[in-house]
């Protein structure tokens, strides 16, 4: 059973940073792609970065500059996604996804709120 757990999320003032991590567990043999989506009230769930097994990364227009997504070089499980400059519209549920042992998996989410 591969699960994946995230954690990092918070109350933090525009301006500021956090910094979230997703951790896989379980029956591990492959991982590609690991990504990190939002969803606000409201709104769709959108893809905020991605990063591939060999480390090419992708972002939305909206976070670029801003937010850099990583991967764990050791452990090759662990995604993080560091959050810099923060605005009040980045509020939203944070979701990781990963593709292992070729299925998609998704984390619990983490909450993300940023005042003004």
């Amino acid at each position: 059973q591969v699960r994946l757990v995230e954690s990092g999320g918070g109350l933090v003032q525009a301006g500021g940073s956090l910094r979230l991590s997703c951790v896989s567990f379980g029956s591990i043999f492959s991982i590609n792609a690991m990504d990190w989506y939002r969803q606000a009230p409201g709104k769709q769930r959108e893809l905020v970065a991605s990063i591939t097994s060999g480390g090419s990364t992708n972002y939305t227009d909206s976070v670029k500059g801003r937010f850099t997504i990583s991967r764990d070089n050791a452990a090759k499980n662990t995604v993080y996604l560091q959050m810099n400059s923060l605005k009040p519209e980045d509020t939203a549920v944070y979701y990781c996804n990963a593709n292992i042992n070729l299925n998609t998996y998704w984390g619990q989410g983490t909450q993300v709120t940023v005042s003004s």
